[in-house]
């Protein structure tokens, strides 16, 4: 585990500080999934899986491989990857599924009516008001032009050589209409379906046609890597700030250049501005600053204003997590 650098550039690490015995027994119990289930009584492994658009975003390749095992070779396994498909699976194919090994059977793509209204050029929802009339009826055309974001992921998943099944997350106030045109549109996509999502991925497992590709090889540089995922994104370029060159300078004489790349972005759009809906194309995506968590194998470029500092509540939730000491329940935490 890489903690800084000394001011010579070199890498410090948590051995040279004398600590890397400590934070080991620190993750002696830690490195273990936590077994869970659902409402419906569905196992669940719960490890990791930080903040998507600041780190990787998934779950660790530990309880996959745990879970895995547990199926057997007839059963299914579903790994949750975080928000903004766009970094998401970018993040999962280039550098979980390098590291693991594994290749995922199919992606869901989890999409809804109201997303895709906004995607398309409706109104702005504010906090407190109540939804405009755009997102409660019937309007096909609006969510025809927000499935070019739709589109835009399926192709770059599909780039991978991985199916794709959509899954629409209805509201009362979805017309048939709409579903049907944002099925179409999948479809013409090429999404493997967008119908029952249970029948619709077994189907998609069973179509595997071929082997998992990544979006660049290890032994190019590090903006060759940056470079190859803008392209993904529809950037037409990329303009680095002299914090983010020397730092690129810094990891490449260090010897760290063949790490695979981790964007931290916005998952509000395929740039680096959030208001820039859809699909957009032909932008200049800006790398403000590069870092790297060089013991969890990646190196993370922070594009654009994005914050490494998530998004918390004011109130902290723990605020309203007790314990009924009669019935020894638990409250706060549904």
């Amino acid at each position: 585990m890489v903690i800084g650098n000394s001011s010579s550039r070199e890498p410090i690490t948590a051995d040279d500080l004398g600590v890397g015995g400590a934070l080991t027994v620190l993750m002696k119990d830690a490195i273990h999934p936590t077994l869970m289930q659902t409402l419906a009584g569905t196992p669940v492994l719960v490890h990791a899986g930080p903040f998507a658009n600041i780190a990787h975003g998934n779950s660790s390749i530990v309880a996959d491989k745990i879970a895995l095992n547990l199926v057997g070779p007839g059963g299914f396994v579903i790994t949750e990857a975080g928000f903004g498909f766009d970094i998401i699976t970018e993040n999962f194919m280039n550098v979980k599924c390098r590291y693991s090994g594994l290749k995922p059977q199919y992606a869901v793509v989890v999409a809804n009516i109201r997303a895709l209204k906004m995607l398309g050029g409706g109104p702005d929802v504010v906090a407190g008001r109540p939804l405009d009339h755009a997102y409660v009826s019937e309007n096909v055309s609006l969510v025809e032009a927000g499935c070019v974001n739709l589109a835009k992921h399926i192709s770059n998943v599909k780039a991978y050589g991985v199916n794709v099944v959509v899954a629409v997350n209805m509201f009362s106030t979805d017309t048939e209409a709409e579903l049907n045109a944002v099925r179409k549109i999948s479809l013409d996509a090429g999404a493997f379906d967008a119908v029952d999502l249970g029948i619709a991925v077994e189907k998609a497992c069973q179509n595997i046609t071929q082997p998992l590709k990544f979006f660049y090889p290890l032994d190019i540089s590090i903006k060759d890597k940056i470079e190859a995922i803008a392209k993904s994104y529809g950037a037409s370029g990329v303009e680095y700030s002299n914090q983010a060159e020397k730092q690129i300078e810094m990891y490449t004489q260090q010897g760290f250049s063949n790490l695979p790349i981790c964007m931290s972005k916005t998952q509000y759009s395929f740039s680096h501005d959030e208001s820039k809906e859809g699909a957009p194309s032909g932008f200049v995506l800006p790398i403000r600053d590069v870092r790297a968590s060089i013991g969890a194998g990646f190196i993370y470029p922070l594009v654009g204003t994005m914050s490494t500092m998530p998004g918390l509540p004011t109130r902290p939730c723990f605020y309203e997590i007790d314990i009924d000491t009669f019935t020894g329940k638990v409250r706060g935490l549904s």
